[in-house]
């Protein structure tokens, strides 16, 4: 069978294991970051989609899908279009699956394209979230997300993020 291109014949290369291990330790900051400040605050500070997040800006900070104006962004963008829809629309399985592709289409209009910020317009209307939720988690959980995805590619050496706006 010729490969023409478009199937691989194998899985791609492993990273070396210390990119491994500074992932893992990037997620791990972060998310504790995020977990102590809910306790210490009585606040929000963590959603799901935060959790693959910490996947792209720590094991793949080089993608533009990792870089600041896409994780903030494409979080504030893709949760603000869940909460409008439910508070115009109301929550009903149309207006969950148009809430997606209107953040997914929002995204990629303002070039801020973040594959886990299309969870969210699906976690604020099943959560009910309010406007509120905007500010805690999501604008500033992925801004502490950026800040220690600085601290830790900085600590290992490494240029992130590539652009900030």
């Amino acid at each position: 069978m010729v490969n023409s291109g478009f199937l691989r014949s194998s899985a791609p290369m492993r990273p070396p294991v210390r990119s491994m291990l500074v992932a893992g330790l990037g997620a791990f900051l972060a998310i504790m970051v995020l977990l102590y400040l809910q306790a210490a605050s009585q606040l929000t500070w963590l959603m799901a989609s935060f959790g693959a997040s910490c996947l792209i800006v720590f094991a793949l900070p080089d993608s533009p899908l990792a870089q600041p104006r896409n994780v903030i962004a494409g979080h504030v963008l893709s949760a603000a279009t869940g909460i409008a829809m439910a508070h115009f629309v109301g929550v009903t399985p149309v207006s969950m699956a148009l809430a997606v592709a209107l953040a997914i289409v929002l995204m990629l209009w303002t070039r801020t394209p973040h594959p886990p910020a299309g969870a969210n317009p699906i976690i604020v209307m099943v959560m009910g979230s309010s406007w509120s939720f905007l500010l805690f988690p999501v604008l500033l959980g992925a801004l502490i997300l950026v800040a220690v995805a600085c601290v830790v590619h900085k600590m290992n050496r490494q240029s992130y993020p590539k652009y900030w706006w």
